[in-house]
């Protein structure tokens, strides 16, 4: 299992390599239903990182 900080470094890496090669992301400039799917991740990990305690449950 991934630890939180990496978790998150893939999280950010995924969301940010997505929508500078979606084309409707990108080009249209209209946040697509992936790209939605994976900021929730990067938040939802960015959270996570925040309360380690809750993390381990």
């Amino acid at each position: 299992m991934p630890s939180p900080e990496e978790a998150l470094h893939h999280a950010r890496t995924a969301y940010e390599e997505h929508v500078r090669t979606c084309r409707q992301c990108h080009f249209d400039q209209s946040p697509c239903a992936v790209s939605k799917l994976l900021l929730r991740a990067y938040n939802n990990a960015r959270r996570a990182q925040l309360r380690p305690d809750t993390a381990m449950r």
